[in-house]
């Protein structure tokens, strides 16, 4: 069996995995019915879903030829920039408050691009600060501090 179409493959193949290991992990809880849903119900239903497309996805690519559909080299830099622009933001949360976590955590991700340009990083980290503060802290009234400790009290 030849493999026609890499990147759909590949990508089937990955969503595939990740649908069977949420499905398989929400197992752990209790599903209950589509009445009453259990905690388990929602995260096995999204995992089926996301392994049935992984699977048609991964159908098609075998079944579908296209030029240059080859997959480049994968680059684990960019990932690791990325992975921990998440943990800065997890470690500052707390103390540095929501907005300095939020810069850091965009600002970090951004960089990790090839096509990072700090005029264009300012004005998008701006519009989500406020997204976010809009949403989870004025809309959802969550509990977060927004400010960094010293300035909070």
């Amino acid at each position: 069996m030849r493999i026609r179409h890499q990147k759909d493959f590949w990508s089937g193949v990955m969503f595939l995995v990740v649908g069977l290991a949420f499905a398989g992990f929400a197992q752990r809880y209790d599903l209950g019915a589509a009445q009453r849903m259990g905690p388990g119900y929602f995260p096995t239903v999204l995992g089926g879903l996301l392994a049935f497309l992984g699977l048609v996805i991964a159908i098609k690519g075998l079944a579908r030829e296209e030029p240059g559909s080859d997959i480049e080299r994968f680059h684990f830099g960019p990932l690791a920039v990325v992975l921990g622009a998440v943990a800065l933001f997890a470690l500052l949360l707390r103390p540095a408050g929501l907005v300095a976590a939020l810069l850091v955590l965009i600002g970090v991700s951004a960089y990790a691009s090839h096509e990072f340009r700090l005029r264009e990083v300012i004005p998008l980290a701006a519009f989500l600060v406020v997204l976010v503060l809009a949403v989870f802290i004025w809309g959802l009234g969550m509990v977060v501090p927004v400010w960094p400790a010293f300035i909070d009290r």
